[in-house]
């Protein structure tokens, strides 16, 4: 029984392609100063690959790092790369001119320190050493995404010192080039070069170690002598004669203790092993004698002979020659045996056959031979083979990619632009390089390519392309179908460029397998594929025919019946696969992006077979399927094999199922969330595991070129399994055609079959075509501001700690959205589950690695399983389109997080703008809330609005998210839904109402919002909103709206919140007190609103001293008496506020202030009742305040809390006259301050200038003058006059204010006028003489005793007011005689003055002679 195709027996290729689409390699020249060598021979492009020694341990700088390089012409190129970070400047191109670098010719060497690379040219060796990683770094643990590599310095090296290169010695009368070349490094650090020479033999050029002195040696190694020169060669006629077979076509080295033992397998086919130190042939062996049936061999030349070495611990050394004959070659396996006295011999372990044509190169590893050909049709085939376990010489496949389609099928109903690029741009086709070099052809090379992102270099083809359509035009005017023509033209044209440089690129260069790892590496000129074991499955479908023929049980089961069975369904599908056309398989796949059942595709595709089944391959398939003999139980297998979905109810520990071929099933499942998964999965590490382990597999495959290939195989599994679902389906269908024909069991296994086997397998063809769409699909580059709105919204909902990428992706970015995926929160579930499975043992062999990591990564993906890590990731990095199509692939299907699904959909509506869309997705993923995980943890955060159902919770989320995006309208429809959810929920409803209410309000929805308001159960939110709907309605000037409410069960709430807010707040910013106003008008409470408006007056009176304020202080106070008017007397009264009032804010300690000590007991306050007269007095007040404002402005700020009294003197001051009289009559003032200060301006202006009569006539104005005047008259004059006008309006008893009027300007010295004296005279004329008297005016004091006496005697009494004169019936008259005597002792003092005396005394002579005869007659006439 044939040996089961096991997980090892193949191994799939996935193309590591690079995403720049100009490679940064640094180029260095190596110039020694040689000349060509003549003939010009060419050797042919090679390249190979260096693993470090610690490469597949864990807790090592150096993990999963190696270094590969290729060789053209004089150029080599060495690339450092790592699966676990991004080296930086670890790519550089050494061209050493004049030279050919030799086959074989780079070798790389690992010491403590250094790394040290030998190269071999045809004249020169050149050295360099550099830095070790493990020195380069303070850790040896990677913890950083980026770290520079060892050819980061590389340029700071003299590469023509000699310490660095050498010329290769010429030999006297010998012309020609090695053939080939190896080099290595000695255990003393010296540098060996072993050339084939062209005339047979071999030259070693050694190297001094690097640092030492000393010059170069050369030693030549022949079959016929060993000698050994330091400087220069040996003449030829001391060599002997040259024999032809002794030409050295392939060289290997091995060191051994102190020695070094190199392998040359000859033009003669005789492999020859050479001791260095001792410059001997130790062992010479025919390979034609481990080839049968070589009859005529021997005469050929072996110019394709190959030798590799490879030697381990468990084997030894081993070496395999490979012996290329026409038709056929040979790989011989051989082990060295050394006896005693240091004999050696070869054993022959295995021949191992193959008829490929060309072979390009062979690796050879301890237990397997792996060959790189190219065939008749210069396609590249790889295979390997186990040279000891192996049967009948079967070699293992290893699926290699196929170059890209040599044509673009384009659908009817496609754009040929679209298609073309949607083929140019995928992932798994072209190289950015290739497409670059086709575009400046294109182009020709116009334009330079700068270092682009795919998605602008996706822009420059399209922006191409069209330009040279249009170019090309000539004509106007095309009909659709002549447009869709050229497309594909030009399209075409370019697509064949494209063709061939990636061709040109992917040639097979070499092979080559970690022997620390397993990991194998296809090198091709223009990029690395790795090589990938390949799932059991996949190897089914994938292998060609001559294996499933040879294969008696499969690897995915130990029951060889159903093994077979397995076999013959298989090669059943191979023949449905090879049935179905591309316009079918183009028709099929078109019916799963259209959402199309897949079962009637399937019934399409079948009767399609059917009619055009030319080579009776129906009847093939049919004979094949009568041979199966449990076909439901195979069918079950291959379902059961290609399900990923995972058991929800498995916990954190993950158990491990092993299966046969001896790979790793991981199962995840049961992971909530990204992180919380995550933290699962650190569990079982963390109690196992140290911290450098667990820090070691963090770096895990987070480098770009890891990412790529991990994603493009789940890509490819995904690719290679939706065809095999499709092939079964379709066979499934025939089944259900063919009926009992095929079925032993009859009617039950087709029952089973329809409502079984077909609905799963329709189910995995459809999850098989969502993650092979999903590993396509480009991720989209995303603006900063996008990035930041986005994870605002992400810590709103409680998600930010999902992982994103930052924006301005670069072009070493995730390219795919399964590659961002993977890069952000992927990688860590599955290099946790990692090393979990690692259980302390910190090597990581290739194989084992990826068998865990792919189907990991493609658990994740699957649709089916519970967690929703994927999605979430999209939504995370605002990949909104990829999103949307997700779900809607999985939309018809998977009833796996339904309600999640909708959640991300409307999160993705919301992104473009389509809020109603999106609101009805979250509406209806609240269904799921409490059945799904991810809905679940969206609503586990910490409540901040108490809700008490895990519905209310995702309500409450879902509208702070629309709240957060600014869509309030969406916000009061959802919260209308949701308040039907919180029936029983009082403290939900509340919040529900007070969200609708704020969002009504800020609509400007003002009924709505007090709709809301008045829905609210909570008494104390309901004030909340009151208050809230009372301060936005005022800002907004909206009073109308706010009066107009009825506020049922509210009016005292409305009150107490305008009566706060009003006394708390600014009066001129706010109309509060205005409001309040109007509110208890239009309730006709006037007693109230009279309160309001003096209380307003009151405060405007302390705290706004302006103008303004005295304005709105005077209309105050007016509304106020207006108010008290519009109601009877009795009731016209108000309770003053005391003055000084502090109002308590809320919250404030009773009994305690500000600073914690206790307060006084408030002193009781007395209630003052104002009358109707007294808002009368104050709004006099006020208007007198508020006209000396505005006649002069500095006098607000004084005048707002001035009192009577002091406002009187400002307006005298100020010359607003009439406002003091009426002032002064108001509050019972003396008038004397009035009189006083005009008369003092009266003075100012008699004495002044030009200046004070201007601007008299300011305050002129401002008083009314009760008498006009029609000529005209100075400022002076209208003074005057004003004076008079008062002094006739204003009595006063005894004259008082002409006294106070005439004191004023005695005292300043001004004359007094006529009409002043005369009035004044008129009231009381005593009091003026003891006025005159008191200024020293003798002469006017003296006249006026002369005229008053007259007056008294009759003459000119009416000027003095004296109504009787002297006379005999009239009343006493008197005079003042104490002034008069006073006058007379001043006159008679006086020498000037003695005229005046003796008037005067003549008159009160005259008076005396009067009065005594007045008096006799009155005696008279009483006596009788």
């Amino acid at each position: 029984m044939a040996v089961a195709a096991s997980l090892d027996r193949s191994y799939i290729e996935i193309c590591g392609f690079e995403r720049e689409a100009k490679p940064r390699v640094r180029e260095v020249t190596v110039t020694l100063g040689v000349s060509p060598l003549p003939g010009g021979l060419k050797f042919p492009d090679s390249a190979g690959a260096f693993h470090y020694e610690e490469s597949g341990k864990l807790l090592s700088v150096t993990t999963n790092r190696f270094i590969h390089w290729s060789t053209c012409g004089d150029t080599v190129q060495l690339v450092e790369q790592s699966l676990d970070t991004n080296l930086l400047n670890n790519a550089v191109r050494l061209k050493f001119s004049h030279c050919s670098v030799l086959p074989g010719g780079v070798a790389i060497n690992e010491t403590l320190n250094s790394v040290v690379v030998l190269i071999s040219t045809n004249q020169s060796v050149h050295r360099l050493v550099l830095p070790h990683p493990a020195r380069m770094y303070r850790s040896e643990l990677v913890t950083e995404l980026h770290m520079q590599s060892i050819f980061t310095d590389v340029g700071k090296l003299n590469l023509q010192d000699p310490t660095h290169s050498a010329l290769i010695p010429s030999s006297g009368g010998h012309t020609g080039s090695p053939s080939t070349s190896r080099a290595w490094l000695s255990f003393q650090g010296e540098a060996h070069f072993a050339l084939a020479s062209p005339w047979g033999g071999i030259t070693v050029v050694t190297l001094p170690p690097h640092g030492a002195q000393g010059g170069v040696s050369v030693v030549e190694l022949k079959r016929s002598s060993v000698m050994r020169r330091l400087s220069n060669w040996m003449p030829s006629a001391m060599r002997g004669d040259q024999v032809p077979g002794d030409l050295v076509l392939s060289l290997a080295v091995h060191q051994l203790e102190e020695d070094s033992f190199i392998f040359a397998l000859c033009q003669d086919h005789k492999l020859r092993m050479w001791s260095f130190r001792d410059q001997s042939c130790l062992l010479e062996t025919d390979m034609l004698d481990y080839m049968p049936a070589c009859k005529g061999v021997g005469r050929l030349s072996g110019q394709g002979h190959r030798l590799r070495l490879s030697f381990s611990p468990s084997t030894g050394l081993c070496l395999c020659a490979y012996l290329a004959v026409p038709h056929r070659g040979q790989f011989t396996v051989m082990q060295l045996v050394a006896t005693d006295n240091h004999r050696y011999s070869l054993e022959h372990i295995s021949s191992l056959f193959s008829t490929q044509e060309t072979l390009v190169d062979f690796s050879l590893t301890s237990t397997d031979v792996w060959a790189l050909w190219l065939d008749d049709s210069n396609s590249t085939v790889v295979k390997y083979i186990n040279f000891e376990h192996n049967v009948a010489g079967q070699w293992n496949q290893v699926y290699v990619q196929p170059p890209p389609e040599d044509e673009v099928p384009i659908g009817v109903d496609l754009d040929p632009r679209e298609t073309y690029l949607e083929v140019l741009f995928s992932p798994l086709r072209f190289t950015a390089s290739a497409i670059v070099k086709a575009l400046q052809i294109f182009r020709r090379g116009s334009d330079r390519i700068y270092d682009l992102s795919w998605e602008s270099l996706r822009k420059e083809v399209t922006v191409a392309v069209e330009t040279e359509l249009q170019s090309s035009v000539t004509k106007f005017e095309f009909s659709q179908e002549e447009y869709r023509q050229l497309q594909v033209e030009f399209w075409s044209r370019f697509y064949s460029c494209c063709l061939q440089y990636q061709e040109a690129q992917s040639a097979p260069l070499g092979l080559t397998v970690s022997p620390y790892t397993g990991m194998a590496c296809l090198l091709r000129k223009g990029f690395v594929s790795f090589l990938l074991p390949c799932f059991s499955v996949d190897h089914l479908y994938l292998c060609y025919d001559q294996y499933l023929t040879t294969e008696e049980e499969t690897p995915i089961s130990e029951d060889p019946d159903v093994g077979r069975d397995i076999l013959q369904l298989v090669q059943c599908l191979r023949l449905v696969s090879d049935t179905v056309s591309g316009e079918m398989a183009y028709e099929m796949e078109k019916a799963l992006e259209y959402l199309q059942p897949p079962e009637k595709a399937a019934e399409l595709v079948l009767e399609n077979m059917l009619c055009n089944d030319n080579n009776n391959v129906i009847v093939d398939i049919q004979n094949k399927l009568q041979d199966v003999r449990n076909p439901m139980a195979a069918m079950m297998v291959l379902l059961r094999e290609m399900d990923l979905e995972t058991d929800s109810d498995v916990t954190a520990e993950m158990p491990v199922q092993t299966g046969r071929e001896g790979f790793l099933f991981l199962i995840v499942c049961g992971a909530t969330g990204l992180f919380s998964a995550v933290a699962q999965l650190l569990r079982p590490v963390a109690a196992g595991q140290s911290l450098n382990v667990r820090l070691s597999v963090s770096q895990l495959y987070s480098s770009t070129s890891a990412v790529s290939v991990v994603c493009q195989a789940v890509c490819h599994m995904a690719m290679t399994r939706a065809l095999f679902c499709r092939d079964l389906l379709i066979l499934q269908k025939l089944y259900l055609r063919f009926g009992d024909n095929v079925f032993l069991g009859g009617g039950a296994q087709l029952l089973q079959l329809q409502q079984d086997l077909i609905p799963r397998t329709s189910h995995l063809l459809s999850s098989y075509h969502l993650l092979k769409h999903v590993s396509v699909s480009l991720a989209s580059s995303v603006p900063t501001d996008t990035i930041d709105a986005n994870l605002q919204h992400l810590t709103m909902l409680e998600l930010s700690d999902t992982p994103t990428l930052s924006a301005g992706r670069s072009a070493l970015s995730p390219q795919t959205v399964v590659e961002l995926f993977f890069q952000t929160g992927g990688r860590k579930l599955v290099t946790s589950q990692l090393c979990s499975q690692l259980q302390g043992n910190c090597l990581l062999p290739w194989t084992h690695t990826m068998s865990i990591v792919v189907p990991l990564l493609a658990q994740l993906l699957w649709p089916s399983n519970p967690g929703f890590q994927f999605p979430e990731c999209l939504m995370a990095n605002c990949q909104y389109t990829q999103l949307q199509e997700y779900v809607r692939l999985i939309g018809p299907w998977c009833q796996v997080n339904i309600g999640s699904c909708r959640f991300m959909l409307g999160h993705c509506y919301l992104a473009s703008g389509e809020g109603q869309k999106a609101l009805q997705c979250f509406h209806e993923a609240a269904n799921e809330v409490e059945k799904e995980e991810f809905l679940t943890r969206l609503t586990g955060g910490e409540d901040e609005d108490g809700a008490s159902t895990p519905r209310l919770q995702y309500y409450n989320k879902v509208l702070r998210l629309l709240e957060d995006v600014g869509l309030p309208e969406l916000v009061i429809q959802l919260a209308t839904l949701a308040v039907t959810e919180a029936v029983n929920d009082v403290g939900s409803q509340a919040a529900l109402w007070t969200r609708i209410f704020k969002h009504h309000l800020n609509l400007g929805h003002n009924s709505e919002a007090y709709e809301a308001l008045t829905q609210n159960p909570d008494s104390s939110m309901q004030l909340d909103c009151l208050r809230q709907l009372v301060v936005v309605l005022c800002e907004r000037s909206q009073l109308q709206d706010l009066v107009k409410f009825p506020y049922v069960n509210l009016h005292d709430e409305v009150v107490g919140i305008i009566e706060s807010r009003a006394r708390g707040l600014d009066l001129l910013t706010h109309n509060y007190y205005e409001l309040l106003y109007a509110f208890h008008i239009a309730r006709h409470n006037y007693r109230k609103a009279g309160t309001v408006m003096f209380e307003f007056g009151m405060r405007l009176g302390r705290e706004v001293r302006t103008r303004l304020g005295l304005q709105k202080q005077v209309n105050c106070y007016l509304s106020a008496l207006n108010c008290l008017r519009l109601i009877r007397p009795e009731y016209a009264w108000i309770v003053q506020p005391a003055a000084g009032t502090t109002y308590d804010r809320p919250g404030t300690s009773p009994k305690r202030n500000s600073d914690g000590d206790p307060t006084a007991e408030p002193a009781r306050r007395q209630v003052d009742i104002l009358e109707l007269k007294d808002l009368q007095k104050e709004y006099i007040l006020s208007r007198s305040r508020l006209t000396l404002a505005q006649h002069h402005p500095p006098s607000a700020a004084i005048a707002g809390s001035s009192s009577a009294v002091e406002l009187l003197a400002l307006l005298v001051q100020t010359g607003l006259f009439d406002a003091a009289l009426n002032l002064c009559q108001t509050f019972n003032l003396s008038l004397t301050p009035v009189f006083e200060g005009l008369a003092f301006k009266c003075i100012k202006l008699q004495l002044g200038g030009e200046e004070p009569q201007n601007e008299a006539w300011s305050w002129l104005a401002a008083n009314q003058l009760s008498v006009t005047n029609t000529k005209e008259s100075s400022a002076t004059d209208e003074a005057w006059r004003l004076l008079s006008s008062y002094l006739d309006r204003y009595p006063s008893a005894n004259g008082q204010h002409h006294r106070y009027v005439i004191h004023k300007l005695l005292s300043h010295g001004v004359p007094l006028p006529n009409w002043l004296v005369g009035a004044y005279k008129m009231v009381d004329a005593p009091s003026l003489l003891r006025l005159l008297l008191s200024f020293d005016l003798l002469e006017a004091a003296a006249e006026l005793v002369l005229e008053y006496v007259d007056a008294v005697l009759g003459r000119g009494h009416q000027y003095f007011g004296i109504q009787r004169p002297l006379s005999a019936m009239s009343p006493p008259s008197w005079l003042p005689y104490t002034s008069i005597d006073q006058l007379l002792q001043a006159l008679n003092e006086t020498q000037t003055h003695s005229g005046l005396y003796n008037k005067v005394r003549d008159k009160l002579d005259e008076y005396h002679t009067a009065v005594e005869k007045m008096s006799q007659l009155r005696l008279a006439a009483h006596s009788q």
